[in-house]
């Protein structure tokens, strides 16, 4: 089973091959073996980064109002994307510890590890994008101590939560802890619970 270092290595590299275009219809190209752990992991990273790169587009104060909705609607797309591969990385850690038999009274673990790795898909980004400020010659010494300053902190979080995460695989491992997946229940994107959009149709 792969380890937290190996999931950061993952990321890191999905995060480097979309920046050598930088653009956000460049297409993913997995290295990675179809159906394997680590072209999931590659492929969560890739959504999470043209996601943030698209938040970035959606918040110019000049953007064209007809393109900041079609934008919204490929956040919005991208976040169903998102939620619904977290949920495919849930698949493999279930089948991953079928057959491990809690330990009596051990304790339920909030987070699913899927999710945990998706929150660490993300400090990567946030960690390559404080970097870059920390690297810019355009801005005042003020700017660059100041991310300096929260780029320390992500990286002692990137630590922590590689302990975190290799803690939670010995611990749910050996039967100490244990975890649910409940799925997602979204509601915006169904058109049969969101009212703005059954509202008008009837109800079947």
């Amino acid at each position: 089973m792969l380890t937290a270092h190996d999931s950061y290595t993952i990321f890191q590299r999905s995060i480097d091959d979309y920046h050598i275009t930088d653009h956000v219809d460049t297409p993913i190209k997995n290295p990675y073996p179809t159906g394997s752990f680590e072209a999931l992991l590659y492929a969560k990273n890739w959504i999470d980064t043209v996601q943030w790169h698209f938040e970035d587009i959606i918040r110019l104060p000049d953007i064209n109002p007809v393109d900041g909705i079609a934008l919204k609607r490929r956040i919005d797309k991208s976040n169903q994307d998102r939620t619904d591969l977290v949920e495919k990385i849930d698949d493999y850690f279930l089948e991953q510890f079928n057959a491990v038999v809690p330990k009596p009274g051990a304790r339920i673990n909030s987070e699913t590890p899927a999710w945990l790795l998706d929150r660490m898909s993300i400090l990567m980004l946030k960690i390559f994008h404080m970097k870059e400020q920390t690297e810019r010659k355009d801005a005042s010494a003020d700017h660059i101590a100041k991310c300096t300053a929260k780029l320390n902190v992500l990286l002692e979080q990137q630590h922590d939560m590689a302990l975190a995460f290799d803690e939670l695989m010995e611990d749910i491992g050996s039967g100490a802890r244990r975890f649910k997946v409940y799925r997602q229940m979204k509601m915006y994107n169904d058109a049969s619970l969101n009212p703005m959009l059954y509202a008008n149709k009837p109800v079947s």
